[in-house]
């Protein structure tokens, strides 16, 4: 799906000694990040309104979404932790949209009963896709804190009804998560066997859970459709997966340059444009 581009000419210039090549990296980031939500994907994918539809899943089903996110998100941890202790071989973006397809497909085909088993594997391969990304982006995964900033991009997915919309939802959620983040980091560095399990971890989990759920239960709302079967799984999941590794892309974009330039700086630029992309 196309990107809305912004208007260069109105965008405010940025002070310092920023590259023409930053620049636009840093424009290009706000677009993957504050433009396109899941739902925008799925109603361009399948012609209808994926919010309406979400509103009228069953309970049950919704519980069943919890759990499977829940599961999910632990499976994804897990294999956070092991890429820590043993290393991640690098993997290529389309291998990765392409398994995510067949998974897809499987549970359109199989229904919603499939569903706890396709998405901790459609997540933990998401998972693998996202770190990919962040090592093109000078990212060092045998850090805690770089393999936290993977997982970060689960909540990234979609705007919560709280939100101000006057700001940047992007560091508004990274603001949300920055303690417990630390609080983990320090944890996974100082345990040489870290466990998913440990309350820490838990909590971060659980600030993703509620952000990651809700893209999840749209998710499900449109594998839910009758007549989608086995195709339109498949192409729910890899609109799923692409919308994800767009993030992961403006995510680590953000983190090397506030390696570059400062994450004061970095934000400073950041709202400013998007301010100004808003008002025009």
């Amino acid at each position: 799906m196309s990107l809305t581009v912004f208007p260069t000419a109105s965008l405010p210039e940025l002070p310092g000694v920023w590259t023409p090549e930053d620049r636009l990296a840093l424009e290009t980031a706000i677009r993957q990040l504050e433009r396109t939500t899941f739902a925008t994907r799925l109603t361009g994918l399948l012609g209808r309104q994926i919010e309406s539809v979400s509103t009228f899943i069953p309970q049950r089903i919704r519980n069943i979404a919890a759990k499977a996110t829940a599961r999910a998100l632990g499976a994804a941890m897990n294999a956070a932790l092991r890429s820590l202790r043993h290393g991640t071989a690098p993997a290529s973006p389309r291998l990765h949209r392409a398994l995510a397809t067949a998974t897809g497909a499987a549970g359109g085909a199989f229904g919603l009963a499939s569903l706890p088993v396709e998405l901790p594997v459609s997540t933990v391969i998401l998972l693998r896709s996202i770190a990919d990304i962040a090592r093109q982006q000078g990212e060092d995964l045998s850090h805690p804190e770089a393999a936290l900033a993977c997982m970060e991009v689960f909540a990234l997915g979609s705007r919560s009804p709280d939100d101000d919309y006057m700001d940047s939802s992007y560091f508004a959620v990274r603001a949300l998560l920055a303690r417990t983040i630390s609080e983990a980091t320090r944890y996974m560095a100082a345990t040489a066997a870290a466990d998913e399990a440990a309350p820490i971890l838990l909590r971060f989990l659980s600030q993703i859970a509620t952000r990651f759920g809700l893209v999840v239960s749209q998710k499900f709302a449109a594998q839910a459709i009758p007549v989608l079967g086995a195709a339109g799984g498949a192409a729910v999941n890899y609109a799923f997966m692409d919308h994800f590794q767009t993030l992961a892309r403006g995510h680590f974009t953000i983190r090397r340059l506030e390696r570059k330039y400062g994450a004061d700086e970095v934000k400073k630029n950041y709202n400013s444009i998007y301010v100004a992309e808003k008002i025009d």
